[in-house]
């Protein structure tokens, strides 16, 4: 089945993108985000929106052009500082935000796409994240119980993908793009390279192409959040 598609906007009307949706995005800071779904979603004008991601990318680029557009109504994120526009929403009591250990939310969604309803971790116990949530005790130490997360659409950028939408990450690029790919109902892809069935080694794929409906091959700028070393 070829998944391929031919560009960024018809991959999410092929999802069925609307308002009120849950949507999981892939990406650590600005590396390894499908940026190119990420301005289809600005350009389709889609509101109300959950966005399940580890940040909330930075003012003019990432989540930050859909938080310009006051398209997203919460955020479920691990870390949020590098986004001004982000703050000031949070500090007006325009956007919902729920805070979520780095691990903890990389856990949800691993869980939410294996079918697993909920899980026992030690993080958070003790502290505000563990408050309204049942607790147990288990040799000793204790637990707080989380629910996992799964999303309407979940977009994710790999390195190459094949056209039955086998995909392979590249290094650090990889973080939360194979969780969000399997807990998402539609999985849309955007990939450097589009090659064909057969050309990726089975022992280096990362995420088998039964959890991606849609691949879409896309240039990206692929910008630097932070630089920390002298050009």
């Amino acid at each position: 089945m070829n998944k391929r598609i031919q560009s960024a906007a018809e991959g999410l009307e092929k999802a069925g993108l609307k308002d009120g949706m849950t949507i999981a995005l892939g990406g650590f800071g600005l590396c390894g985000i499908p940026e190119n779904l990420i301005f289809a979603i600005r350009e389709h004008g889609a509101k109300d929106l959950t966005m399940i991601s580890n940040n909330a990318g930075v003012d003019n680029f990432g989540i930050g052009i859909l938080l310009q557009t006051r398209q997203v109504k919460k955020m479920i994120s691990s870390y949020v500082g590098e986004n001004a526009t982000f703050e000031r929403q949070f500090l007006d009591g325009e956007l919902e935000v729920e805070l979520t250990p780095q691990g903890t939310l990389a856990e949800k969604l691993r869980a939410g796409g294996a079918g697993i309803p909920a899980f026992y971790t030690p993080t958070g116990y003790g502290t505000a994240v563990a408050e309204g949530k049942e607790t147990r005790e288990y040799n000793g130490k204790m637990y707080v119980l989380e629910e996992s997360l799964t999303a309407d659409i979940a977009l994710v950028k790999a390195f190459k993908g094949d056209l039955h939408g086998n995909l392979i990450y590249n290094k650090t690029a990889r973080n939360f793009n194979p969780e969000c790919a399997t807990a998402g109902k539609i999985t849309v892809a955007e990939v450097d390279e589009v090659v064909n069935v057969g050309s990726l080694d089975p022992n280096f794929i990362h995420t088998p192409g039964i959890f991606v409906n849609y691949i879409l091959e896309a240039a990206c700028e692929k910008r630097i959040e932070q630089r920390t070393v002298k050009g």
